[in-house]
């Protein structure tokens, strides 16, 4: 069987259309030179175009197997293991070829190097041994059609259409996993919560093993576990607090390496309340003690709106022991709120407390984010105010975007299920903004993006950990993201940030959400079911709706105004929403959550987009990619002419960032992965006036700290990849 695949070679390998020395070059050369100003003094962009070319015609086409017909190649990846035959026997052989007709139709090129390189080495299907490619792009987006659709061919023909065309892209457990035989799940990350007893915090662990052990990076709330020094069995003084059990996860996760391909990921979440509150930040500290040390594991603080106001009056603070706040109110910790139960909580003497300055833990926190980026933060009331499901929510994931409900699971003596709680499973696929805002059908692409990640939570079922498995079949929840909003505002000559960037991004969030409760509820129609629980959520009394109902959205910038009129979008009118409303609260909608913008890595690239909706944080990125050294990734749609609308991160500065995220989060069910960037200069009081400043404009949370080191300008930080995005 020959390596070379002609089609490749007649499509991109000939484009290449050079001589002399720069098709001597490698395509690591020619890549490396837009980094370079050239002999007219401007960027050599189109040297990217160039290593692109090369790259299939030196590395892509050398190493891909041939194939003398469509029906040969499925029938070989199906004997020998690579394809699931059952996914292809939902559809005839010749609806299956007409697919991959359509998608080889549109003629899809990577627009970038670092977007066909990740392709190929991370996405396309290789040999057992790994030295050859079996996929391309377009065969990748045919297999991840034809799974979710699970037989439908007007869904499967639906999604190859978004894919191709850049319009919606499964996150990476989703677009690296369906059809093939040998796989991970489909799902991106997942969240755990333990109670106050060995028999959970053993579960928990066992739990955080078998969902590393599948490809999907954990999370675990702590603010349950008693603190140290707390009584067992009355016997005061015996329990050694939450931080033994972050270490015991910490090797969990570094032992679940996925067979080698990436290590294990894993975050703990704790109550800012809670009496270990400064031994666990101190656990990311560089110099601390080796036997307390965290290396891999991520932190996160849950912050109530008390911590803030008490931070304000430069006041005490009281910590409060979970394992006494639990004899009393007869819940967990982490299901009270502790702004409304502060007062009454300060005053029973039941309840061990101690205490430190509210500011105390600001400054440790902001001295901690210098240090490391974390913790993350999530401003647990804000949270909660949002949300519109009955229950509390008290811990969030990997890339802090994922807020959703929990309840707690018990055992039995024998370690049997007692009662099994609502554990949950993120199931996440992004919206390329400016392939979305340049479609033919906006209402069409949120409808597919919102089917394909419902069928991603269908399709999952991980019975090792039963909370999770149950928790997502109950709420059959979904994460709809953004990314390239940076990209598309430059593309039109639009500063981020800007009045008119806040316009956009407002009027953009408001007509996804429209969008993706309409096809939620052309679901539930469909199936006659709704998520459980459905009959008390805010969609069913109708509260969700009335800021929709009550006032009229509309733009507020005539840029704004052309923008819609240009993509030919609809935006909701009063009157739809009225009518949407009158829908919902009649027939329900299938998912319970609908929307969480992670911060996307890998499928920004190979979708040629700017990550997330925060601004870039270099014109002409820089990454070490393994062996091949630096890569560089210029910022999509960058040229001369819009070049002063693509300023980086730092220089944007996080207020601008955090009023883009403020209004975008208003439309947003979840969470939107929020990364704050300062100048060198900046000192920890300015991390702390951000926060401050965050909370008040109704950020639910915080990722990642990043302080600009003059030794790095112009590197891009490392993304999400525990959640593998």
């Amino acid at each position: 069987m020959a390596n070379q695949l002609v089609e490749i070679a007649d499509d991109q390998g000939n484009l290449l259309g050079k001589t002399g020395v720069e098709s001597a070059m490698s395509y690591q050369d020619l890549n490396a030179m837009i980094n370079l100003w050239g002999e007219d003094e401007k960027l050599q962009l189109e040297k990217d175009k160039l290593a692109v070319r090369k790259y299939f015609l030196e590395h892509v086409n050398q190493n891909t197997v041939f194939f003398h017909s469509l029906k040969e190649r499925l029938d070989y990846l199906v004997e020998h293991e690579y394809y699931e035959k059952e996914i292809l026997d939902q559809y005839s052989f010749e609806f299956i070829k007409a697919l991959e007709e359509l998608a080889y139709s549109k003629k899809f090129r990577f627009e970038a190097f670092m977007g066909a390189y990740k392709f190929y080495t991370g996405y396309a299907l290789k040999t057992f041994d790994g030295t050859r490619y079996l996929e391309r792009f377009e065969d990748r987006v045919v297999m991840v059609a034809l799974t979710l659709a699970a037989g439908d061919e007007t869904v499967a023909t639906s999604l190859v259409e978004e894919m191709i065309s850049g319009r919606f892209q499964p996150a990476t457990p989703t677009f690296l996993n369906c059809g093939k035989k040998q796989r991970g799940e489909f799902v991106s990350c997942f969240l755990l919560r333990i109670e106050d007893n060995m028999e959970s915090i053993s579960r928990g662990i066992n739990s955080a093993l078998q969902l590393s052990k599948r490809g999907g990076g954990v999370a675990l709330s702590l603010s349950n576990i008693r603190e140290y020094g707390a009584p067992i069995k009355k016997i005061e003084g015996q329990s050694s607090g939450i931080i033994p059990v972050m270490k015991l996860l910490e090797d969990s996760f570094s032992y679940a390496n996925q067979l080698g391909a990436r290590q294990g990921a894993g975050a703990v979440y704790l109550n800012a309340h809670h009496p270990d509150i400064l031994r666990f930040l101190d656990t990311k500290r560089e110099n601390a003690d080796e036997k307390t040390r965290i290396k891999t594991l991520s932190i996160g603080v849950v912050v109530p709106d008390v911590t803030m106001e008490l931070a304000k009056n430069n006041e005490d603070m009281y910590l409060f022991s979970p394992y006494d706040v639990e004899k009393v109110y007869g819940i967990p910790f982490g299901d009270i709120s502790v702004t409304e139960k502060y007062n009454e909580m300060v005053d029973d003497p039941r309840i061990k407390k101690s205490k430190i300055k509210a500011r105390e833990l600001f400054e440790r926190i902001a001295e901690l984010q210098f240090e490391s980026g974390y913790p993350y933060v999530m401003y647990e009331d804000t949270v909660n105010r949002a949300n519109p499901i009955e229950g509390r929510i008290n811990m969030s994931n990997l890339c802090s975007e994922i807020l959703q409900v929990n309840t707690p699971t018990t055992y039995n003596a024998d370690l049997s299920y007692d009662n099994i709680g609502k554990d949950i499973s993120c199931n996440l696929g992004s919206m390329n903004i400016a392939m979305a805002m340049d479609g033919p059908d906006f209402a069409k692409t949120v409808e597919a993006a919102i089917r394909a990640l419902t069928a991603v939570s269908d399709m999952s079922d991980i019975e090792s950990v039963r909370s999770i498995s149950d928790g997502n079949h109950k709420s059959h929840a979904i994460g709809l993201g953004q990314m390239n909003l940076h990209g598309y505002l430059a593309r039109e000559h639009v500063h981020y940030g800007s009045e008119e960037a806040l316009d956009f991004t407002n009027m953009y969030f408001y007509t996804v959400v429209y969008n993706a409760i309409k096809a939620s509820n052309k679901i539930a129609i469909e199936r006659k079911s709704s998520f459980h629980n459905f009959e008390n959520s805010k969609y069913a009394s109708g509260e969700y709706f009335e800021k929709y109902t009550d006032q009229v959205w509309a733009p507020a910038t005539q840029k704004v105004k052309e923008l819609f009129g240009k993509s030919n979008i609809q935006i909701p009118s009063q009157d739809d929403w009225k009518a949407l409303k009158e829908s919902v609260m009649k027939h329900g909608i299938y998912n319970q959550n609908l929307q969480a913008v992670p911060p996307t890595g890998s499928i920004s690239y190979i979708n040629n987009s700017t990550s997330s909706i925060h601004p870039i944080a270099s014109r002409i990125e820089v990454r070490k990619e393994g062996k091949l050294g630096r890569v560089y990734y210029p910022a999509p749609f960058l040229d001369q002419e819009n070049w002063d609308y693509y300023e980086d991160a730092y220089e944007v500065g996080p207020e601008k960032i955090i009023d883009t995220y403020a209004v975008a989060t208003q439309h947003v069910d979840q969470g939107l992965s929020l990364t704050l960037f300062f100048k060198d200069t900046a000192t920890t009081r300015d991390v702390n006036r951000s926060q401050i400043y965050a909370w008040r404009k109704g950020i639910k949370t915080i990722y990642y700290i990043r302080i600009r080191q003059a030794a790095l300008e112009g590197t891009e930080v490392e993304n999400c990849v525990s959640c593998m995005l």
